[in-house]
């Protein structure tokens, strides 16, 4: 499961993601948790998220513990059982335009100027100044750097259409064993390029294992080599492209040699990096939070160590992206649906969350510092919340799904070695310009 293949294969453009086809009738379907009993009988609220199989129970322990707590509630939660954001807005899309209507609706980062400057949600500001006090006790205890990129993007009017929410960064999940079994340290989280090479070789040569795997998904295998290099796909604001900057193409010649050099498996092979790793056959994987599940489940925690991704011209890197709650403008039931967005980030939602195996970080540190979080964890996971302080968030302009398509195609072109890292990276910059 990769939590960000995110709209790689331009979903939302081929379901044509329109006001018109969002602002559809209503109805339910699909696999669904219903938490609580709507013993008050008040209306039914309509949830829409993105669940996998391996991810359903802790969703549904949430929603259960929601309707302990409001039993007037009825919600109805519709997981969507898919692994990357791309066919998760295709799913909806193509539900909504078939009569579907949801009251809310969970969108990572790289939906939310789509959905906001589609005049399809409605804002927030009456609600939150209304519980101008509970929402304090709530900012007081989320990272300053995420409140601010949450006031930043998503809003094409100045309005606030979403709560900051539970996020994901990226740091590198090493299997300890394999590094021992090749003779070497575990580094520390002021390693480079050249430290994270050397290793590469080393575990190569004496272990035979593959060092990390190369990919073109945007999230995991574009961004955090740009990061940690002092660049990234676009400006600050999303306006300008800024793929063929020096830094930008020596970042992806710097992919497109972990490939060459064998220390990456071929890319677009059919292999599962976790379990590859976890077997001792590759010395580390990137990830945020989502792995835990799996990593769990094979009993494989104390395996790994989480490090902050080796760096070149920047002093660290990372890509962030957040989940959104926000309430869609059509929904009849927006004070319920008010207070399900806030137990969706209150202390107590996400405490539950994160010790049901939540595969996200918790916006709140007091959660993200706690056991619920760090217990049956890997050491060093208390650097995902950490990584907040240098991270970049991913780049996400309202044509974001045919960007991202262009990116994944290109990036996967210079690793394979069908293009060089100067062409494609100059090609990356005239695909992204045009579509901005």
């Amino acid at each position: 499961m990769s939590r960000r293949s995110l709209l790689r294969s331009g979903a939302i453009a081929a379901a044509g993601l329109t006001s018109a086809s969002l602002l559809a009738a209503c109805g339910s379907d699909d696999s669904s948790g219903s938490g609580g009993d709507g013993g008050g009988g008040g209306a039914e609220l309509s949830f829409v998220y993105m669940g996998t199989a391996e991810q359903q129970k802790s969703w549904n322990d949430l929603f259960a513990e929601f309707g302990r707590t409001n039993r007037t509630i009825k919600l109805e939660a519709t997981g969507v059982p898919v692994d990357n954001w791309a066919a998760f807005f295709d799913k909806v899309n193509t539900q909504i335009a078939g009569g579907v209507k949801y009251d809310i609706v969970q969108i990572a980062t790289e939906g939310r100027e789509l959905f906001a400057s589609a005049n399809l949600l409605e804002p927030l500001d009456d609600f939150i100044g209304r519980d101008r006090r509970e929402l304090d006790e709530l900012l007081a205890d989320v990272d300053p750097n995420l409140i601010k990129w949450n006031t930043e993007s998503g809003s094409p009017d100045g309005r606030t259409y979403y709560l900051p929410g539970d996020f994901n960064t990226m740091c590198l999940w090493l299997n300890t064993d394999v590094v021992r079994r090749a003779g070497a340290e575990v580094p520390t989280d002021d390693w480079t390029w050249d430290d994270f090479y050397q290793l590469g070789r080393q575990v190569k040569d004496r272990t035979g294992a593959f060092l990390y795997p190369a990919t073109a998904e945007y999230f995991i295998g574009v961004m955090p080599w740009l990061t940690t290099n002092g660049a990234s796909t676009m400006s600050a604001d999303w306006r300008t492209a800024t793929c063929d900057t020096p830094e930008a193409i020596e970042a992806a010649e710097f992919a497109r040699k972990l490939v060459q050099d064998r220390l990456s498996p071929a890319p677009g092979g059919s292999f599962d990096r976790f379990t590859l790793t976890i077997q001792g056959r590759m010395a580390a994987f990137g990830g945020g939070r989502w792995p835990i599940l799996q990593v769990r489940s094979l009993r494989a925690v104390d395996k790994f160590e989480l490090l902050a991704w080796p760096h070149n011209k920047a002093e660290r890197g990372s890509p962030v992206g957040w989940a959104g709650y926000p309430i869609f403008k059509t929904s009849e039931n927006k004070e319920d649906a008010w207070t399900f967005v806030k137990f969706l980030v209150s202390e107590e939602g996400e405490t539950y969350f994160a010790k049901g195996g939540g595969t996200i970080v918790p916006a709140r540190r007091s959660v993200a510092e706690s056991p619920a979080f760090l217990d049956d964890s890997p050491r060093g996971t208390e650097k995902l919340y950490e990584a907040l302080q240098y991270a970049t968030p991913i780049p996400s302009p309202p044509r974001n799904n045919i960007i991202q398509r262009e990116i994944e195609d290109i990036w996967g072109q210079i690793l394979t070695g069908n293009t060089s890292a100067e062409d494609g990276m100059k090609k990356m910059q005239d695909e992204i310009s045009a579509n901005l």
